[in-house]
């Protein structure tokens, strides 16, 4: 979906606040959404998940009233305390910080994820089947596919003897991840060079201690690094290192490559969860799902910038290829 549809889709809005103040109470549920990041990274998605609330009756300004917050990290507890205060009805969160913030504020609140990391060593649910609490929601299944995102990384970007893996330090879903990798990079013959971040300071002389250490850079999704993608890739570029991101919307920034669930499938997911959530069921009756629809994108200008060539079956294997 184009920018130009989201607006139209959320009511003509010629650009989006950062933040809102609640409106008072008509009678209408009120959904909070916590959305890491700006507009500009995560409209797609989160007009997919409007869109999916209209099909299922909820109309916002109608019979729902929407909250929107766009929200870099440090924000993320702030928020959700706002929504605290302000009664909303479900708060809905996209990625593991923002949803651990929002579980920090309330154990009252129905919480919905889509996604989250890893929602079980992340202390998000009790269990997958039978979330418990007040919480529920998608995972992203990242850790899972991490052995998958090196093997396509190694294919399209050849001779891999050093690997880096940028994460940030306190991403409480990056563990699990971090330890498939560095199995899968192990069975391969990789040497893995971890390469902790903490803040958006932290970016540029990360690079700088990576000179000449790693031979491609993996890139643990959060949304530290969503929201400095540009420069991420550009000192990635700089450095000549092939990437393997998390997430479409990185690679469409200026990486190489992404393998991922599709995450306006979560988004829209994670719309029925609200549904249900508003019509009755309780968050803990409620299974945490995984996805269904995981998606390899690549970026040829980027390839050829680094001077790879994309073998002819990753090409194939491609659901999106950006030219």
């Amino acid at each position: 979906m184009k920018r130009r549809e989201f607006l139209t889709l959320l009511g003509g809005t010629a650009a989006w606040p950062l933040a809102t103040h609640a409106q008072p109470s008509t009678g209408r549920p009120t959904l909070g959404l916590l959305i890491p990041g700006s507009p500009a990274t995560y409209s797609q998605r989160v007009a997919a998940l409007v869109q999916r609330l209209r099909e299922l009756g909820w109309v916002d300004g109608r019979t729902i009233a929407i909250e929107y917050r766009w929200a870099a990290t440090q924000r993320f507890g702030e928020i959700a305390a706002e929504f605290v205060r302000s009664k909303v009805d479900v708060i809905f969160t996209s990625g593991t910080p923002p949803t651990v913030a929002a579980k920090r504020a309330t154990s009252e609140i129905p919480i919905v994820f889509a996604p989250a990391g890893d929602p079980l060593p992340s202390g998000l649910v009790a269990s997958l089947a039978r979330p418990g609490g007040n919480i529920t929601g998608l995972s992203n299944q990242t850790a899972d596919i991490g052995g998958k995102r090196v093997e396509l990384l190694r294919e399209l970007a050849g001779q891999v003897r050093r690997l880096a893996i940028m994460v940030k330090s306190d991403n409480a879903s990056a563990a699990s991840e971090m330890r498939e990798v560095k199995a899968a990079a192990s069975t391969l013959g990789i040497e893995v060079v971890p390469l902790e971040i903490g803040q958006a300071e932290d970016i540029g002389p990360a690079f700088e201690r990576l000179k000449g250490r790693a031979d491609a850079l993996y890139v643990v999704i959060d949304s530290l690094v969503t929201t400095h993608a540009n420069r991420v890739n550009t000192l990635a570029l700089g450095a000549r290192l092939p990437t393997m991101h998390g997430a479409r919307e990185l690679v469409v920034a200026g990486g190489l490559m992404s393998y991922a669930a599709n995450y306006e499938d979560l988004y829209r997911r994670g719309a029925e969860y609200i549904d249900k959530i508003l019509r009755g069921t309780k968050p803990a009756d409620i299974p945490v799902e995984q996805p269904t629809k995981f998606d390899l994108v690549i970026n040829l200008t980027a390839a050829k910038a680094l001077g790879l060539k994309v073998p002819d079956k990753l090409l194939a294997l491609a659901d999106e290829v950006i030219e």
